[in-house]
């Protein structure tokens, strides 16, 4: 065997165990979940940052309640409106990720032709092409988004979305869906400082998370998608309509025990 044959041999393996310790390090950040809540998430973190070089100041609402202090209308309301199937898998919709993973071709095909048609459009100041960048997107269940939002970054890519689909199998295994549930509801973003169930009953309602109706809770489920945006008008006709279709919907709507 070669010298570069070597040296290649032990790159491989140290690449290996690189993964397998990331993985290990996820595996045991979750398993300290199961007594203790998460004090912050990966995105959170990043909000941080963002707001402080932004606006040199951090308005931060966060208050993380037991999953008893959480209204059962806003469990049946993110579920309706999020992820319909969530008490049934085992953390993903399999195919929503083939749905996804066709689009994501179908884009990456776009671009392609876009490229080759280069001589015919808008060049930048560096002389290249400019032209529209693939997003790669995924059918995100609850599991997978509090993935996601507990210890990866926003980029989009292939790589980042494998991790993700490894992180939601253990939080599946370990933590079970009553857990991730209230996990997600106490860490997601409602509005720019605004995370969790308990920030935003108080900040839009001007009550707890506990005591919220069905109309309440379904407005928040919709803002869930896109929160800076529907924080701006959360009583728009389209919140309100949207949010009348999923209290239609949270009758039949199981939680987990």
């Amino acid at each position: 065997m070669t010298a570069g044959l070597r040296n290649a041999g032990r790159l491989i393996g140290m690449l290996a165990v690189a993964v397998l310790a990331l993985q290990l390090f996820f595996l045991l950040r979750i398993a300290s979940m199961v007594v203790v809540a998460p004090q912050s998430t990966a995105f959170q973190r990043s909000e941080i940052w963002r707001i402080v070089i932004e606006k040199h100041q951090l308005p931060w609402s966060q208050e993380s309640v037991p999953g008893n202090r959480i209204s059962d209308n806003l469990r049946r309301a993110v579920i309706a409106s999020e992820d319909a199937g969530f008490v049934e898998h085992h953390g993903v919709e399999w195919g929503a990720v083939e749905k996804a993973w066709n689009r994501n071709e179908k884009a990456e095909a776009r671009v392609q032709a876009q490229e080759s048609r280069a001589p015919a459009v808008r060049r930048g100041p560096d002389g290249k092409p400019r032209v529209a960048a693939a997003k790669v997107v995924g059918g995100s269940t609850i599991s997978q988004q509090l993935a996601k939002n507990l210890f990866l970054s926003g980029e989009r890519s292939i790589l980042r979305k494998a991790q993700e689909l490894v992180i939601t199998m253990m939080l599946e295994l370990v933590l079970g869906k009553q857990r991730i549930l209230t996990t997600y509801l106490n860490n997601v973003e409602w509005g720019e400082g605004v995370f969790g169930a308990q920030a935003a009953a108080e900040h839009y309602f001007r009550t707890n998370a506990a005591t919220l109706g069905p109309a309440q809770a379904a407005r928040l489920a919709v803002m869930l998608p896109a929160p800076k945006r529907f924080e701006k008008s959360p009583s728009s006709p389209y919140v309100l309509g949207r949010s009348a279709t999923i209290v239609a919907r949270m009758g039949g709507v199981d939680i987990p025990d």
